[in-house]
């Protein structure tokens, strides 16, 4: 039988990251956003606006794409750095650093899991200031349809990851499968959606509660990660492992509570 526990254990390292950096900046980011927060109409926009993104990046030539996502991985090492320190000129040598790295004979597969992980821990943390619980489940409910149409219908989303990949841009995580030998292949919209997922679940449900959603998603993940591995399924949507174990937790906790009422 094939299986992988190293994907399902960083994703596990990453959530537990993204809890605890949320909560010592949480207020920071709110109050720099002014506390603003999306509605659903702006949700539903965000994940056109994402599905139009991916089919778009399809068809731009190699070298708009990698301007594209260079300046957008910059902004956000730039944003974070100054939210770490408020100082403009000391948030500003981070996105140096990834440029030049990027360009540099030393970019390597170790590079390009650090700051897709980086990129991922951020943008979760800043954009999970801007979802509440509701804008978050219809977010996660509209990514996961779209997702399933890019990835199985159009493909788009597996010819534009496959088009970075070539570039080397860090648009997701590649790590060797283990104890089987083999590769996987993880997108930063998985990486942003488990993180809003925890981060709001967390702040609704506890501390407590969204360790134990990691827990369940960890377990989700690597029981259908395995069975897509044995069936030799070259390409999933992987935002369905990952709200699988999310719904399985609230599941899990609804049984819970109703017969706590009873």
């Amino acid at each position: 039988m094939i299986l992988d526990v190293l994907l399902p254990s960083v994703l596990f390292l990453i959530a537990v990251a993204i809890i605890f950096l949320d909560s010592k900046f949480e207020k920071k980011v709110s109050s720099l956003f002014g506390g603003t927060e999306l509605r659903i109409s702006h949700v539903v926009l965000l994940v056109a606006a994402i599905g139009i993104i991916v089919t778009v990046l399809v068809f731009i030539p190699e070298v708009t794409m990698m301007v594209f996502f260079l300046f957008a991985h910059s902004t956000i090492l730039f944003l974070f750095t100054y939210l770490i320190a408020p100082k403009w000129y000391l948030a500003i040598p981070t996105p140096v650093l990834f440029i030049a790295l990027y360009f540099s004979p030393y970019w390597n597969i170790h590079l390009f899991n650090f700051f897709a992980i980086i990129f991922g821990v951020c943008i979760s943390i800043y954009m999970g200031s801007l979802f509440t619980w509701k804008t978050t489940v219809g977010f996660a409910t509209l990514l996961t349809v779209v997702d399933v149409i890019q990835v199985l219908v159009t493909r788009f989303t597996v010819v534009s990851a496959e088009k970075a990949l070539e570039l080397g841009l860090p648009i997701g995580i590649i790590l060797p499968t283990f104890p089987y030998k083999g590769w996987t292949f993880l997108g930063l919209g998985d990486v942003l959606l488990l993180g809003l997922l925890r981060i709001q679940t967390t702040r609704k449900h506890g501390r407590k509660f969204g360790l134990a959603s990691i827990v369940s998603m960890t377990v989700a993940f690597l029981l259908l990660q395995t069975i897509l591995l044995n069936a030799s399924v070259e390409s999933f949507p992987a935002t369905v492992l990952v709200i699988s174990g999310w719904l399985a937790a609230l599941g899990a906790r609804y049984l819970y509570e109703s017969q706590a009422r009873e």
